[in-house]
């Protein structure tokens, strides 16, 4: 359960839209906005773990959150989601774009089929999901936008290149946003996540020996959590982080 260590009165009924909010990182994203009073539509292709996340929810918040399923890859699936969670809860105001899948794959080996298909998942919906919710947020007035990159792009990791210049490209699509968004009020900030240790990492590559490195690398002696990622998001959504845009917050515990 994601603890709620601060309170921002100005997203309580905000229009929330998640990508990726039905595990990971992305569900605790979705219930830290659903705890602080907000509308939170989130798009997630699995259902058994997403429906679960709104029964929990469900009772304990003052909105629960609507699942949209969609296979993100598929802009139009994507922009239908989009239109669905602009319907159910007004403009979306605040969007965060968290979905990603981080398979590891050799460079070697890899087809132009699936750089494509890697990149439909991990660059393209970040793009597209901003242009169809900006509309509403230029009619409202202005809006945030947090794009979620990684600090793998930065560490010289082979094991995933496709994935790597994905989150790079996010960094270039949050200031290229920033620059021409800003202009109408809206906020567009990026969060880079250090080793989240969500159930699949633990699953397919969490050793004991790579966390105890990584946290000796750290600053802080300590492994990174899911909920550890709510705070930033949170804060780059409200209104304190208002003069707050193109910037790149790394949430690593001081590994960087």
């Amino acid at each position: 359960m994601t603890k709620q260590s601060a309170t921002f009165p100005d997203l309580k009924g905000a229009s929330v839209l998640i990508t990726g909010g039905g595990s990971g990182i992305g569900a605790a994203l979705t219930e830290g906005f659903a705890r602080q009073g907000a509308r939170v539509a989130f798009i997630d292709i699995a259902v058994t773990a997403s429906q679960a996340l709104v029964d929990r929810l469900a009772g304990q918040v003052d909105h629960a959150p609507l699942f949209l399923q969609a296979d993100l890859s598929d802009l139009g699936q994507l922009r239908n989601a989009c239109a669905m969670a602009d319907e159910a809860h007004g403009a979306v105001t605040i969007l965060v774009s968290n979905a990603a899948l981080d398979d590891r794959h050799e460079f070697l080996e890899i087809s132009e089929a699936y750089w494509d298909d890697n990149q439909a998942i991990n660059l393209r919906p970040a793009a597209f999901a901003a242009q169809a919710v900006t509309p509403g947020m230029i009619a409202a007035g202005g809006g945030a936008i947090i794009n979620f990159t990684s600090t793998s792009y930065m560490l010289n990791i082979g094991s995933m290149p496709s994935y790597t210049t994905a989150k790079a490209g996010i960094v270039g699509l949050t200031k290229g946003l920033a620059g021409r968004l800003g202009p109408h009020g809206i906020r567009v900030n990026a969060i880079a996540p250090g080793w989240v240790m969500t159930e699949r990492q633990k699953k397919l590559w969490v050793t004991e020996e790579g966390l105890a490195a990584m946290i000796e690398r750290q600053c802080l002696k300590q492994a990174i959590q899911p909920e550890d990622m709510v705070g930033p998001c949170l804060f780059l959504a409200s209104s304190a982080a208002r003069m707050i845009t193109a910037q790149v917050l790394i949430a690593d515990g001081g590994m960087m």
